[in-house]
């Protein structure tokens, strides 16, 4: 009698095939019963084998594929192709941001899969090295708008953005505004990278901000040392941002010389605009523009979930902090601010073509 069961004996196995061979032909001599005794099975196992055996011969001894006839939740031909075109529309965007942007039904895993199994699955990614200090769980203690920062970004150098800058005259910078702890973002674009257009930007903001009671008393606003922020680096005096910052009773904090870590926040959103927006839209003049960059800003605030901060959405975030806080709060339109320059040196000009010199501007 065998020592161990048949279902053991089979999955140490290398050669199924001849352990059921040897069952069988006991079988024939002995009968199914004292057979299946010596094998440590049941007799209907025996049957089994013994009649495949005779309707097939030693070949009918191998396993059988159990994979189903049918499966239900399998993808849909025409979900696949989608999702194989998604890859070339989104390029750089990865599975995860994928899933996301597009609300798709199946896993970022899937994706991955139907995307290698096309040939069209992005490089590898090398491995991130270890963050020496996550700062996620500092970021949510803050208050809604008590810790912020701003920074500039230069459009000219996007290859699939640059042609259309330059034929349909489209914004040359883009001047960004973070939210630490929930991740809102507020936008606004210029043609040139002045202190000007940063202290009429911080303005335009602040502005907003007041208007639903969110300015926290000394919060932080963190820049950079860029000149659009701190004027010249020889100047004595505050510069005109910073004097707009601490006129709304916020302080103008700027980072170490060279810690471009330090601005992590804003460097990140700046990393997936290009990807998830200027690398992937056609605009058909500059109104346009401004109409596109402010659906994907409610898109970010409202409803994009954020891998970093839970996959929740930055509006999902405020309300925790703020349940009282409403939905336009974070509806700030993007802002033209050529355009709006040009509007506040218009109420200034005194008569002929004498305009009072920037950046004093009046709210």
């Amino acid at each position: 009698m065998c020592p161990y069961p048949w279902y053991q004996v089979m999955r140490l196995s290398k050669d199924k095939k001849q352990q059921r061979y040897q069952m069988v032909i006991h079988a024939k001599e002995h009968g199914v019963k004292p057979t299946a005794r010596l094998y440590a099975t049941t007799p209907k196992t025996v049957r089994k084998w013994l009649y495949r055996y005779e309707e097939g011969g030693y070949q009918a001894l191998a396993d059988i594929s159990r994979r189903p006839h049918s499966s239900p939740q399998a993808i849909q031909n025409d979900l696949a192709k989608k999702i194989v075109a998604l890859k070339a529309y989104y390029k750089r965007l990865g599975a995860e941001h994928v899933k996301i942007l597009e609300e798709l039904p199946v896993s970022s895993k899937t994706i991955r899969k139907i995307w290698r199994k096309n040939g069209v699955s992005s490089r590898l990614r090398r491995k991130k090295h270890v963050t020496k200090q996550n700062l996620r769980e500092i970021k949510k203690q803050f208050a809604l708008f008590e810790r912020s920062c701003e920074d500039t970004k230069d459009l000219f150098d996007i290859p699939e953005y640059w042609p259309q800058m330059r034929l349909k005259r489209l914004p040359k910078t883009q001047y960004t505004f973070r939210e630490v702890s929930c991740g809102v973002q507020f936008l606004g674009f210029a043609d040139e990278r002045s202190l000007t257009h940063a202290e009429l930007f911080a303005r335009y903001v602040n502005e907003h901000l007041k208007r639903y009671g969110l300015i926290v008393e000394n919060g932080i606003r963190q820049t950079d040392n860029g000149s659009e922020y701190i004027g010249s680096w020889s100047a004595k005096d505050p510069s005109a941002y910073t004097i707009a910052i601490e006129s709304d009773k916020l302080i103008h904090g700027t980072i170490p010389p060279g810690a471009h870590r330090f601005q992590s926040d804003v460097e990140t959103v700046h990393n997936l605009i290009e990807i998830e927006f200027y690398e992937i839209e056609e605009f058909a003049d500059r109104r346009d523009f401004m109409e596109k960059a402010y659906t994907y800003q409610l898109f970010f605030n409202l409803e994009r979930p954020n891998t970093y901060k839970e996959r929740k959405s930055p509006w999902q975030l405020a309300r925790e902090k703020r349940p009282d806080i409403q939905k336009e709060a974070l509806m700030l339109p993007p802002v033209d601010l050529d355009a709006l320059l040009n509007k506040k040196l218009a109420k200034l000009a005194i008569g002929g073509y004498h305009v009072y010199s920037a950046p004093c501007f009046f709210f």
